[in-house]
């Protein structure tokens, strides 16, 4: 089971990247910076809170407080990224900091206590924490593109209207094993 825990949250955290970057795929390099108003975030804005966020609580999982006493969180809420290029190297960097820190786990390693802003959790709660917190900013994500692409948008899972299409070809493939985010696609 600990050994299907590892592969399931790593398979989640690849399928919320995607999202992330699909949605980039379909969106100018204004897109990224537009907001709906003065105190809405932008995605570059987002983007950069999660990579402020992992580089913070990936770093040196197992050993450090996940709450770097270098992270300025609040500037991470600032228009610091200014190009795409930028973006996506930030993103791309956070990201190779969680897989790095995932992959150096092994299933000895869930039970084992660390720390969060001087919070006990167990590796599985932080790992969990994560798995919750960028979903959620993902989310927003989507929807700032969603919004800026309007009828031009194009579904990064079933699009409207064809759930039922969607579900006979499921179906019609019989029982099998799978990922959640295979059903999304």
């Amino acid at each position: 089971m600990k050994t299907e825990y590892l592969h399931s949250v790593k398979k989640q955290f690849e399928y919320y990247k995607s999202v992330g970057e699909k949605t980039f795929s379909q969106l100018n390099e204004d897109d990224l910076f537009w907001r709906v108003n003065e105190e809405s975030n932008s995605i570059a804005i987002i983007v950069n809170h999660l990579w402020g966020n992992m580089k913070s609580r990936w770093t040196d999982f197992m050993t450090s407080d996940g709450e770097k006493v270098w992270r300025k969180r609040d500037k991470e809420f600032e228009s610091i990224i200014t190009t795409k290029i930028e973006l996506l190297e930030k993103w791309n960097d956070g990201w190779k900091c969680l897989f790095n820190a995932l992959d150096a786990l092994s299933v000895d390693d869930l039970e084992t206590k660390i720390y969060i802003r001087n919070q006990e959790h167990s590796v599985v709660e932080a790992i969990n924490r994560q798995l919750a917190h960028y979903p959620y900013h993902i989310g927003q994500i989507v929807c700032l593109g969603k919004m800026r692409k309007g009828a031009e948008w194009r579904s990064l899972t079933i699009s409207k209207g064809n759930s039922t299409e969607f579900n006979e070809l499921k179906f019609s493939k019989g029982k099998h094993k799978g990922h959640f985010s295979d059903d999304l696609k």
